[in-house]
């Protein structure tokens, strides 16, 4: 006769875990069964492999990639558990849940969000359903439901508890029993509660909601009946929620069938990836998330003294950051944690006693200090392992390979490499973060470093569980990092702007097979662009990316060519196209000015004069928008094409004979924005702006004041302070000293600045 047992578990939960391997133990099946897609019964083996938890199974669909859905594992997970036990006592094991060609098809689950890349079940008891984590905010409260929502609430309310979880840890997850085979397990009234929850006081659920429990539930019982005609004891792990519908005399057949008749399918691959302890946590978004995996998986790996043995790692925490803890800290801990749990009943202390005791004994009170054991303790950050010959995206497994290679460690740990590119070994290690970065796999983000040059690099690199869908995706450019990278590289070449900057990622990646039909596009481009403002936009990129050949060994003189025809052309349609411009056209037209004036010595020194003198012609026209005949006025002055006087003049002249009052203010507004620099060591500039200032009606002032606001806002605030201080100075007796030119000697200095021009060029 046919023995079946249904073990209705929480998901990730210690006390489950714990439970579920001694009904094993007790019930020795022939075959287990689990909650979760069919397609990963062949990737069972790998369990004893070199499977390192946490753990997750990806599904996705093999046409659309982005498609995909995660079935997370950890070592305190009840089906982990179970798998283990089958693979070490050498049982079958077989997943049952709805097929992931059938989860993943448009349309069969209306709840999911079909045009997110993960997907998963919003249920907190409900856990092994994918995970939606990924497309979630990490710092996103838990979401509140409805107490008939939640099932486990339901059971807590009725015994007493105000929290679902603490009850539940108390029931389950902290009931602690000798090691080995014992009749003692919570199954039989687990599954008992949830059936007359199920039938007496159901949860409101939509109808989609309901007709897709339906059909999961339809494919279970398929798969068991299955089991039952083939082995004689049959174990099945599933959520505590279905536990009922697959308990005791099934329903015919037929009914299943017909629920499950013309399910759309789509095709699929599944594998296994790393996961992580923090996208366990529900504060992740994970709908079947618990609130402490680091401390679940302390109570589960634990067997001797769990109480002190957290608060000694505690301790150790706390150490790291410098705060004074002793032993007797962790003792003091323990007693009140032990006292808090006597207090509330409760038969071990739990997270809420172990942390109110860490907070008021070794953490002094300091919640600062607390967020420093919820983060490394509670929650944890550990990345699970996946062997290297386990079946792989390809691009995964070079991915993988290059790291190695280039000595980046794949961890959850956050990592700054600070990098010189000339050396190889760090060259490799930019040229893969680079890479990764055009496959919107961003495993590396550059941070500021300290020094000047081109052969100085920084990194933050941190691995997430969400970069193997990144990675699937990725896929569909190529088999390895740097085909895939090209591929990418050359997919749209559409627009002027965004062939610059493939060329200059292209440059940085060192991916010389993408270089050559690139500047083919970019010399096409460049030659029909009509557009100025598209020309200027293009040109910053291009100039920064024809320096790098000294850096990366390639030879760019091709790429300074087409930079300085493009800056021809742009020179050259200049007046054209600053005419009639709008206030936000005039903004753009600024921006690129900018842009284009702090790289264009890139390109020499005839570029920068020719790029000058265009600047100095169009500066005379009298129909030049305010805002630009100021910035343009303060470009020459900076580049010491007009002096200091003369640039007064302008100003003077702009803010006294302006059009409007809001044509004047514009000027102000572009000649002063950037370095503060100006007003701060040149009174009669500063004088000629508050003369302009105090002449204003108030209506006017009025109108001005957002204008002037923005662009002293720019200013940082000793700056703004010292700018106040020499204008409220402006009318005293000091004036006259204040604006004289200083009696210093200049003699030989010409030599110096030569030096400095020097060092400056060799710099950049």
């Amino acid at each position: 006769m046919n023995q079946v047992r249904v073990l209705g578990v929480r998901h990730h939960g210690p006390g489950s875990a714990r439970a579920v391997v001694r009904a094993l133990a007790s019930h020795d099946p022939d075959v287990v069964l689990i909650e979760g897609p069919p397609e990963a019964n062949d990737l069972v083996p790998w369990v004893a492999k070199g499977l390192v938890p946490p753990v997750a199974l990806l599904s996705y669909v093999v046409d659309d990639p982005a498609r995909s859905a995660f079935w997370p594992f950890a070592t305190f997970s009840p089906e982990w558990q179970a798998i283990a036990w089958a693979v070490t006592h050498h049982r079958e094991v077989r997943f049952i849940d709805l097929p992931a060609a059938s989860v993943l098809a448009p349309g069969v689950d209306p709840d999911l969000p079909t045009d997110e890349s993960l997907f998963g079940d919003d249920e907190a008891d409900e856990g092994g359903e994918p995970d939606a984590s990924l497309t979630q905010d990490p710092e996103a409260e838990r979401p509140s439901k409805d107490i008939r929502d939640d099932p486990i609430a339901v059971l807590a309310a009725a015994a007493g508890y105000d929290d679902p979880e603490r009850w539940w840890d108390d029931v389950v997850e902290q009931r602690r029993v000798p090691a080995g085979p014992s009749p003692s397990d919570p199954f039989a009234d687990i599954t008992e509660a949830m059936g007359v929850l199920r039938s007496e006081a159901p949860p409101v659920r939509s109808a989609a909601y309901q007709a897709n429990e339906a059909r999961r539930e339809a494919s279970m019982r398929q798969q068991l009946r299955a089991a039952i005609r083939d082995h004689d004891r049959v174990t099945v792990v599933c959520g505590a929620w279905h536990a009922p519908a697959l308990s005791g005399k099934l329903p015919p057949a037929t009914a299943d069938q017909r629920i499950l008749r013309g399910l759309p399918k789509v095709k699929v691959a599944t594998t296994w990836v790393p996961w992580t302890h923090s996208r366990l946590s529900f504060t992740s978004g994970y709908g079947a998330g618990v609130e402490s995996p680091g401390w679940y998986d302390h109570l589960f790996t634990t067997d001797d003294a769990p109480i002190e043995r957290w608060f000694t790692a505690v301790a150790g925490v706390l150490r790291q950051h410098d705060r004074p803890v002793s032993s007797a800290h962790a003792i003091e801990a323990t007693r009140l944690a032990d006292a808090l749990a006597v207090l509330r009943g409760r038969p071990m202390p739990g997270l809420a006693e172990v942390q109110e005791a860490a907070l008021a004994v070794m953490c002094e009170g300091s919640p600062l200090s607390l967020a420093h054991v919820t983060r490394a303790l509670v929650v944890g950050e550990r990345l699970g392992e996946v062997p290297d010959d386990a079946p792989l995206v390809p691009l995964d497994a070079d991915l993988r390979r290059l790291a190695r290679s280039a000595r980046i460690g794949i961890a959850p740990e956050l990592k700054t490499y600070v990098l010189d590119l000339r050396k190889e070994i760090d060259r490799s290690k930019s040229r893969l973060l680079r890479r990764l970065r055009i496959l919107s796999i961003p495993w590396g983000q550059l941070v500021e470093v300290s020094g000047t040059g081109t052969f100085k690099e920084a990194w933050n690199v941190t691995w997430d569980p969400q970069f193997a869908v990144a990675i699937v995706i990725a896929s569909q450019w190529g088999t390895t990092v740097e085909s895939a990278a090209t591929a990418c590289l050359l997919s749209d070449t559409s627009t002027l702007a965004g062939v610059t900057a493939r060329v200059e990622a292209a440059l940085l990646a060192e991916l010389n097979d993408a270089l050559p039909p690139l500047l083919t596009a970019l010399d096409e481009r460049a030659a029909h662009e009509a557009d100025v403002a598209h020309l200027l936009d293009a040109l910053p990129a291009l100039v920064r990316a024809q320096r790098y050949g000294t850096v990366r060994g390639t030879d760019t003189g091709a790429l300074a060519d087409v930079a300085k025809a493009m800056l021809t052309r742009a020179c050259a349609g200049l007046p054209a196209a600053v005419s009639g411009l709008s206030a936000d056209a005039a903004e753009g037209i600024r921006k690129h000015l900018d842009a284009v004036t702090g790289v264009v010595p890139l390109l020499g020194d005839d570029a920068r004069t020719e790029w000058l003198t265009a600047l100095t012609a169009l500066s005379t026209r009298a129909d030049l928008p305010g805002l630009l005949g100021g910035r343009i006025a303060r470009i020459l002055l900076d580049s010491a094409v007009i002096d200091a006087e003369d640039a007064g003049a302008r100003l003077s002249r702009a803010l006294s004979h302006g059009p409007t009052v809001a044509d004047r203010a514009a000027y102000a507004e572009g000649f002063l924005s950037g370095s503060a620099l100006l007003l701060v060591h040149d009174l009669r500039i500063l004088t000629v702006v508050d003369a302009w200032v105090r002449s204003l009606g108030s209506d006017d002032f009025i109108e001005v004041l957002p204008v002037m606001r923005r662009a002293f806002g720019a200013f940082n605030q000793p700056e703004r302070r010292t700018i106040a201080e020499r204008a409220a100075a402006l009318g005293s007796a000091d004036r006259t000293a204040a604006t004289t030119e200083p009696d210093l000697d200049l003699t030989g200095m010409e030599q110096v600045l030569a030096t400095v021009r020097t060092l400056l060029r060799g710099a950049a």
